[in-house]
């Protein structure tokens, strides 16, 4: 089959190129330096021109500073384009939803929990998953949403958490933490991509169908310091109350992923340990 990947050089982007290329798909990687998301015509455009089987939409803006900025990341994040621009023959569109899209609760998040977004980058997500499933089942076409938690792996963005704490660990640069508790549910890379593509290959799925992608474990940052000093060896030192935190951060934030497993087969299989030994490895 042809896939359609837009977001494709963003971190899971690229892991989900490479699966797909490996597992023998017709990739179509689409990245910011191909075509402007931001831009109706031209997106719909390079959309048309893959003519895919499944598009996978992974794109996501997170720029806020400007009133500009801000509209081109509800274009990325919402794409109502998208939908409309697909061939006939498109079987699926599966898109990686965020964890943010949720309101803070301190139990476990079920598919079913309030929708109540955390940031402008979450209420954007959010927007864009709702059209989506509004808009694919007027025209015919299987929807999945599959809301990342926390991801993590080799090729992260330099300045998250993952790649700050390991760089700190390789140099003896001291990591800044926030002051108050912040738990996340750490989710390896990989399993993400896994559970795309199961849910673009599983025709079984109901149309507009939601899932949880995390561990169902949620972690602190002093507790991920930890691991990873366990993990490379090396001592690390942080500084708490010397990051700012961020508006999503909480004392608790974690999965309940029991329908991804049930519906899709799909469980995490790289605990935070393992993943930052491998993360640590690759770096």
């Amino acid at each position: 089959m042809k896939a359609l990947v837009t977001g494709a050089g963003g971190f899971v982007g690229r892991h989900l190129v490479a699966r797909l290329r490996a597992d023998g798909w017709d990739v179509a990687a689409l990245t910011r330096t191909d075509v402007d998301l931001a831009d109706p015509v031209a997106a719909a455009t390079a959309v048309r021109a893959a003519d895919p089987d499944i598009v996978f939409s992974l794109a996501a803006g997170r720029a806020k500073a400007t009133a500009a900025e801000r509209a081109a990341t509800v274009q990325v994040n919402t794409s109502p384009w998208l939908v409309d621009a697909l061939p006939d023959r498109c079987r699926a569109v599966i898109r990686l939803g965020s964890s943010t899209e949720y309101a803070a609760a301190p139990r476990p998040l079920g598919e079913d929990a309030a929708l109540r977004p955390r940031g402008f980058f979450g209420a954007t997500k959010a927007a864009g998953s709702l059209l989506l499933q509004a808009a694919a089942a007027e025209r015919g076409v299987r929807a999945a949403v599959l809301r990342a938690f926390q991801v993590y792996g080799p090729g992260d963005h330099p300045t998250r958490l993952v790649p700050v704490v390991l760089a700190a660990a390789r140099t003896g640069a001291t990591v800044p933490l926030p002051a108050r508790l912040s738990r996340r549910d750490w989710v390896w890379v990989g399993d993400v991509v896994d559970a795309c593509v199961r849910a673009a290959q599983d025709q079984t799925l109901p149309n507009g169908t939601v899932l949880n992608i995390g561990t169902g474990v949620q972690t602190s940052t002093g507790e991920l310091v930890a691991v990873a000093e366990r993990v490379t060896g090396r001592p690390i030192a942080t500084l708490p109350g010397a990051h700012p935190g961020r508006d999503w951060d909480t004392a608790d934030w974690v999965a309940d992923p029991s329908a991804a497993q049930r519906l899709l087969g799909w469980e995490p299989t790289v605990d935070l340990t393992e993943g930052l030994a491998r993360t640590w490895a690759a770096s």
